[in-house]
């Protein structure tokens, strides 16, 4: 499913989100989690002072709610042979920009993407990617991006090095 589809069809979408009515224990419990998802739920509950079958159910109704949307492993690209990351902005011809999703399913697929963004400004997509090597780097862009009918242009930044900065914490 790409980007357009799950904002569509998940109750995760912005529009659904406005309305999500977050009180101090859940506020605490998402703290919980972005520290460490792998945290037991008696032991988030023990922090937030309620019963492991009410934190069960907050953390169950969060999830189906969409404002957890899932956990995941943070695996360190340089560690699995993919040392060298890179953003790729990505200009579309006019009248591809008909069939976003088309292109959208197309970049999900290439094994070196870790993340699609759908942008404004003067560029359709920014995509980040992962590869073993500036030669890797050359090849997908060559090969894979600049060879579309429906790309008008590309531009690629080297990243030096990456951060990813604490987490996004909930407003208090």
């Amino acid at each position: 499913m790409n980007i357009s589809e799950s904002l569509r069809n998940s109750s995760a979408g912005p529009k659904n989100l406005r309305g999500a009515e977050l009180d101090d224990t859940d506020r605490l419990i998402l703290r919980l989690l972005q520290d460490d998802a792998k945290l037991p739920n008696n032991a988030i509950a023990a922090a937030a002072g309620i019963a492991a079958s009410t934190c069960h159910a907050r953390i169950r109704s969060l999830q189906e709610r969409g404002i957890i949307r899932g956990y995941h492993a943070d695996v360190d690209p340089a560690a699995v042979g993919r040392g060298l990351q890179a953003l790729i902005s990505i200009r579309l011809q006019a009248h591809a920009r008909a069939n976003l999703t088309r292109f959208e399913e197309y970049l999900a697929e290439l094994p070196a993407v870790e993340g699609i963004f759908f942008v404004t400004g003067d560029r359709d997509f920014l995509i980040h990617v992962a590869v073993p090597d500036s030669a890797a780097l050359r090849e997908l862009v060559a090969s894979n991006l600049s060879v579309r009918p429906e790309v008008a242009g590309t531009s690629t930044a080297v990243l030096f090095d990456y951060v990813r900065p604490g987490t996004v914490r909930p407003e208090d």
